[in-house]
């Protein structure tokens, strides 16, 4: 059993009960953590608050700030094996995706913040009355980021690196299920430089626990959770009792469109990626797969067979693709969708431990369990239709609004259903291919607000006015 504690205020502790985080391969325990409740919570927010409020940090210039975020990507790439491993024996990652794309690309994220920071302009407003107006973006003070345990690592970087670099700190709750890499993160913070309080790591649940504690602290000026819709609206009355601002990244149950014109080699392969990448415990997952009537049977006689030529096993080998299911819990859930499902299924099911083989499903009802919510595992749901009107009133008839998929090479039709699309991200003959400049985020059930480039400085930010007379 390894041992991993809060980090607060640059100390590492591990203070009264603890539990386990359970290996989703071996179902096994492999790491203690320490259970934080309120008083953690307290502690927690106490040292970013004074962080913030006298420490260096929010009052070093762009280039110094940026300078450490580098060094801290330059030492989480040092340690790609250890982070790596952590969440794959957290929640069943395959070790060579977490390897070859969490941990480069959490690089990627403290490299790309801390670069926008010190390279984002600001407005000025010229006036004709002797004076003259600009914008100030200052930091928002203190930040409580709620991360999901499907991607750990990555998502904690998401939520943490834009706040630290316009001059943020922040209280980092991981999810209970994957809390290793967190801790992980934080050390490497302190080794890099970064000052105590800047970063702290808090573990716990959520009701009644250290999370619920974290979000109804009024000290807290900013509130950043990504994770299921339900959640996102509890967090939501709890920062309204102190007005505090929420960015909500939640839900999806992506739609998936491919017409008789597209590329079906391109097609077939970007929509394997989109729904069975990490087991479909994506948000983004291409899980409501429609497709032209005119090549539904030859784009599933490939789908299905490139379904089945994925490699299920044990996260640890470098061959797995898909792995098991990241808790018990989570499961008992897919596998109730999968065991209940109101249509045919072609290939996949049920496997041994807690795995699930990537399902296709067909003749789902439009209005079956399986194909109106979100399952969040390996399964997919695969429909026809027969105009572009159809496809896209199908693919908007959801109470989420995540992401959507195109496959086409009509260009004019390509703009045209990408407009029409009730969308966050629309994606045409790709998936998950990310500038992080764009708006990142959902409609409807899928979130509140955008984050990536100037969106995150929005948030993360307090815009502040200043108007100068100047002397005639």
């Amino acid at each position: 059993m390894e041992h991993f504690g809060h980090v607060i205020d640059g100390e590492e502790i591990a203070p009264g009960s603890s539990f386990t985080s359970v290996d989703p391969w071996t179902r096994e325990p492999w790491a203690q953590v320490p259970l934080g409740g309120a008083a953690e919570a307290d502690l927690a927010v106490t040292a970013a608050r004074r962080a913030f409020d006298s420490g260096p940090w929010p009052r070093m210039g762009f280039a110094e700030r940026g300078a450490l975020l580098h060094r801290l990507a330059d030492l989480v790439l040092a340690h790609t094996d250890e982070l790596a491993m952590a969440d794959s024996r957290d929640m069943g990652k395959p070790v060579a995706d977490a390897r070859g794309k969490d941990v480069p690309r959490t690089a990627q994220n403290l490299r790309f913040f801390a670069d926008h920071a010190r390279l984002a302009t600001s407005e000025a407003y010229p006036m004709d009355s002797g004076h003259h107006a600009y914008a100030r973006y200052e930091p928002a003070g203190v930040v409580a980021a709620i991360a999901p345990w499907n991607f750990p690592l990555m998502l904690e970087s998401w939520k943490v690196a834009p706040a630290l670099a316009w001059g943020n700190t922040v209280v980092l709750k991981p999810a209970e299920d994957t809390p290793v890499s967190a801790t992980i993160l934080a050390r490497l913070a302190l080794e890099a430089g970064i000052p105590p309080g800047v970063l702290n790591v808090l573990h716990g649940y959520g009701p009644d626990s250290a999370g619920s504690a974290l979000t109804g602290d009024p000290r807290v000026d900013r509130i950043t959770f990504t994770g299921e819709s339900g959640t996102g609206r509890v967090i939501t009355a709890a920062a309204a009792r102190n007005l505090t601002p929420v960015s909500l990244e939640l839900g999806g149950k992506g739609a998936n469109l491919v017409f008789a014109d597209a590329d079906l080699d391109e097609a077939v392969d970007w929509s394997i990626k989109a729904i069975f990448t990490n087991a479909g415990q994506v948000c983004l997952a291409g899980s409501r797969l429609y497709v032209e009537r005119g090549v539904l049977d030859e784009f599933l006689a490939r789908f299905v067979a490139a379904a089945e030529a994925l490699v299920v096993g044990d996260p640890r080998d470098p061959a797995t693709q898909i792995g098991p299911l990241a808790s018990e819990t989570h499961f008992g859930k897919v596998r109730g969708y999968v065991e209940n499902s109101a249509g045919t299924i072609l290939t996949g099911g049920v496997g041994d431990g807690w795995v699930v083989r990537p399902t296709v499903v067909v003749d789902a009802p439009a209005d079956s369990a399986i194909q109106c919510e979100e399952v969040f595992g390996p399964v997919v749901t695969v429909t026809p239709f027969d105009s572009e009107a159809e496809a896209v009133h199908a693919a908007n008839d959801s109470p989420y609004g995540l992401n959507a998929m195109v496959f086409t090479s009509d260009l004019s039709r390509a703009h045209r259903v990408a407009a029409a699309l009730r969308a966050g991200t629309v994606w045409t003959n790709c998936f998950f291919v990310r500038d992080l400049r764009a708006p990142f985020g959902g409609f409807a059930d899928s979130g509140w607000g955008r984050e990536g480039g100037n969106f995150s400085r929005e948030f993360f930010t307090e815009p502040k006015a200043v108007v100068m007379a100047i002397r005639q």
